[in-house]
Order: C-alpha cells, then structure tokens, then sequence
C-alpha cells in the first residue's frame, strides 16, 4: 500500500472515531439537566461543525491529484489538529 492510501485511511478512521464520539456526547447531552443541555449543544455544535470541516478536507485529499495532494495534505493536518484539540477538549468538559 503506498504512503497516500495509508495517510487518507488513518484520517478516515480517525473521522470515524470522532462521529462516535460525537454520537456519544449527543447521547450525554439528551440526559443532561435543562440548564446543562445549552452549554453541551453548543459545544456539540461547534464539534459538528469542526467535524464536517475535516470530512471535506479528506474529499479534496481524496479526489487531488499527485502534484495537489502533498500542498492539501499540509492543509488538512493543521484541520485535523484543530479538531483534535477540539475534541479533546469537549472530553474534558463531558467527563
């Protein structure tokens, strides 16, 4: 397998893990108190929309050509890096 495949398969399942996790604290949040539940669905949201941010950036690295990909791939780790951090972040404060 070369280096591509392999780089765009890590990111997918790391897109992957972050949808689960994104299932899981909707699901905390649905059980959070009324006052609780504003300060999750923000969070939630902005996850969300962190996430799909990253699902496009892997369709463009997925769809580049050679000569693009190695100039969207810089681009797409400093996205996944966001999230991340994002992520990690929203663990902290669903814990």
């Amino acid at each position: 397998m070369d280096k591509r495949k392999a780089y765009e398969e890590k990111l997918a399942a790391q897109l992957e893990e972050w949808s689960a996790q994104l299932a899981l604290f909707k699901a905390k949040g649905e059980k959070a108190t009324a006052s609780a539940k504003v300060e999750y669905y923000e969070i939630i949201e902005a996850l969300q929309r962190k996430h799909d941010e990253a699902g496009k950036k892997l369709q463009k690295l997925n769809a580049a050509s050679d000569e693009a990909w190695e100039e969207l791939k810089a681009g797409a780790e400093n996205v996944w890096t966001e999230v991340k951090t994002a992520f990690l972040n929203a663990v902290s404060k669903f814990k």
